[in-house]
């Protein structure tokens, strides 16, 4: 039932989209991306970021060690600028054309998001190595 609800719910976006000049669809990137940035960094004012609770149901809720504590943490504010920096972006193509709106939220903004989630990936990888964590 969820699915079918969701296949509805994004086909009937695509068609007000379409079929209008409704432009506060275009916000809607904008409306996510300042929603998770405030999540993270709100995170970072309590004593275990978001992405440090992540990590430790990936280690099935133990303990981490401070150095894995320090990267999250480190991580968690470069999520923070990456965020704050899409968020921008997105705004200021809400001003542009469609053509531009679409590219940059259709595309790029998964691109650059895709790409930091692969090098911080590879990072990882080379940091629990380097570590022994």
């Amino acid at each position: 039932m969820r699915v079918i609800f969701s296949i509805i719910f994004t086909l009937v976006v695509i068609c007000a989209f379409h079929f209008t000049n409704f432009i506060a669809l275009k916000y809607y990137p904008a409306f996510i991306n300042l929603l998770v940035f405030f999540i993270f960094f709100s995170s970072t004012f309590t004593d275990e970021t978001i992405i440090q609770k992540f990590a430790k149901m990936m280690e099935g809720n133990k303990e981490l060690p401070d150095i894995v504590k320090d990267y999250t943490r480190k991580l968690t504010y470069v999520w923070c600028v990456f965020l704050m920096f899409n968020f921008l972006v997105s705004f200021a193509t809400i001003f542009m054309s469609a053509k531009v709106w679409t590219i940059y939220n259709g595309f790029v903004s998964y691109m650059l998001t895709g790409l930091l989630f692969t090098v911080e990936y590879i990072i990882r990888i080379r940091f629990k190595r380097k570590h022994n964590v």
